[in-house]
């Protein structure tokens, strides 16, 4: 009997052991948890504090720094793509072209209607001579927001890559876009600068250049001849013209 009374005193102190521990635990992991709201709180802080950093590295033409701020938004924000876009534009004007696609097609993966996302690749991966992969991302650009240089680097890229048939249409729609008329592009001259001649003189140019290489010579004389009757200064177009 004593023995008996002697674990079931023992089984009463264990229990009396245990609890407090049990207990304090419970306050240790309640002091951990952190509320959604203060969490919340935190994260726009950071936030703001980073946003002001970066608008001073750019300020100060710190470009290591501004990059840095926005990796860390990046991260914290996952579903702010602008963001992202900033840092592919950034990384587009320092000439970094093989970061700023990657940047740009890692966004558009998540947006494929990003205009800044669908910019930065086409001119980056043309930059980096990736013609077959820019040519869609300007032809996206030009659909969703009918933009006509995009439609004229569409031909244009179509026309390098001799898939003629489709540059001819691209250029035609072009052509037949009476706003082309009030734009304009620049083109190198001679002298190592830079003219300026309507967009539709230079789909008109290119128009020439892409029956000249069918063989056609007859349609790419009347082409070159409109472009020039369009900008009577265009050096290039009187070039094509005299290379026939």
């Amino acid at each position: 009997m004593k023995i008996m009374m002697k674990y079931a005193v023992l089984i009463v102190l264990l229990g009396l052991l245990i609890q407090p521990v049990a207990v304090a635990q419970d306050s240790t992991n309640a002091q951990t948890e952190v509320p959604a709201t203060v969490q919340a709180d935190s994260n726009k802080a950071r936030n703001n504090s980073d946003n002001r950093i970066y608008a001073l590295a750019m300020r100060y033409n710190d470009a290591s720094v501004a990059k840095m701020k926005l990796y860390e938004l990046m991260e914290r924000n996952p579903n702010n793509l602008s963001y992202p876009e900033t840092l592919a534009s950034l990384y587009f004007e320092m000439e970094q072209y093989g970061s700023s696609a990657l940047v740009a097609l890692d966004l558009l993966e998540k947006n494929d209607k990003s205009l800044i996302g669908l910019e930065v690749a086409a001119f980056s991966l043309e930059q980096l001579g990736a013609l077959e992969r820019a040519l869609p991302h300007f032809e996206s650009l030009h659909l969703l927001s009918g933009d006509l240089f995009s439609l004229y680097k569409t031909s244009y890229l179509q026309y390098s890559l001799k898939k003629y048939e489709e540059a001819l249409n691209s250029v035609n729609m072009l052509i037949r876009d009476k706003k082309a008329a009030e734009q304009n592009l620049n083109f190198p001259k001679e002298d190592n600068t830079m003219q300026q001649v309507s967009m539709l003189a230079a789909a008109q140019n290119l128009k020439g250049l892409i029956y000249k290489d069918q063989g056609s010579a007859t349609e790419a004389r009347t082409a070159f001849e409109e472009a020039l009757s369009l900008s009577p200064d265009f050096e290039l177009a009187k070039e094509n013209l005299a290379d026939l």
